[in-house]
């Protein structure tokens, strides 16, 4: 048998937690646009989510887990979460706050379990893909195996143009 690749902490989270998944491995380790990840992979882009940090008003962080085809509504967000208004955080605050990269970070498995919402779009996928917690890696999974590893919320969360 063929040495097993590299887990991630993603992903052996999500086997401690008995969550179904299928690990996917792209390009040379370099960061890409999500959309440029379904294509590699072959998947509809509206199934993949890239994974958002924000810092809010009162100094509480939260993630936002969006398609890729989206951009994150910061209105919107804030209103998911009760907040007057929310920010991205600073790239260089990343790693630090959630032990993940920019290009790499998941909604699984951070240094400390913040609150979560993902896009309602979410609801009209059966299967998702996001990141596995390092650049070139993704998980494909079900919204109901990846609440198994992070509980969340859902939400309208994109800009609509118009």
């Amino acid at each position: 048998m063929a040495k097993a690749e590299e887990k991630t902490n993603v992903m052996r989270t999500l086997d401690r937690l008995g969550a179904s998944y299928i690990a996917h491995r792209y390009g040379d380790g370099t960061a890409v646009s999500g959309l440029e990840v379904a294509t590699t992979l072959g998947k509809d882009p509206a199934q993949v989510f890239k994974t958002l940090v924000t810092v809010a008003h009162s100094k509480k962080n939260y993630v936002f887990v969006v398609p890729v085809t989206g951009e994150l509504d910061l209105k919107k967000a804030a209103a998911a979460v009760g907040e007057k208004s929310v920010e991205m955080i600073p790239q260089k605050a990343l790693l630090p706050l959630t032990g993940y990269v920019h290009g790499g970070c998941s909604p699984v498995g951070m240094k400390k379990q913040f609150q979560t919402v993902v896009d309602s779009s979410v609801e009209s996928q059966p299967i998702i893909l996001v990141s596995a917690g390092k650049i070139g890696a993704q998980i494909e999974l079900s919204p109901e195996e990846l609440r198994k590893a992070v509980p969340f919320t859902v939400a309208p969360l994109t800009r609509t143009d118009g």
